[in-house]
């Protein structure tokens, strides 16, 4: 059994505490937060290009549309 535990804790009792782990906790501490961060970035960046008007026929015709232009401009 599993019982959430809420605590407040500032930003500097945050700190506080992770000055006082090891260097290689802190090494592993500071990836997880790039990870978030890197993750969160690319959720935003998702969501800012989704749409519904893009459908994979589109993209497979402008694909080949752009094939064919550089099979063509090879010939010449």
């Amino acid at each position: 059994m599993r019982t959430a535990l809420q605590v407040d804790i500032t930003f500097d009792q945050v700190l506080a505490l992770v000055k006082q782990l090891p260097k290689q906790e802190k090494i592993k501490l500071t990836k997880e937060l790039e990870k978030e961060g890197i993750e969160s970035k690319l959720l935003s960046l998702l969501k800012t290009f989704k749409t519904k008007e893009l459908s994979l026929d589109v993209i497979n015709k402008e694909v080949e549309i752009v094939r064919q232009r550089i099979y063509e401009s090879k010939k010449h």
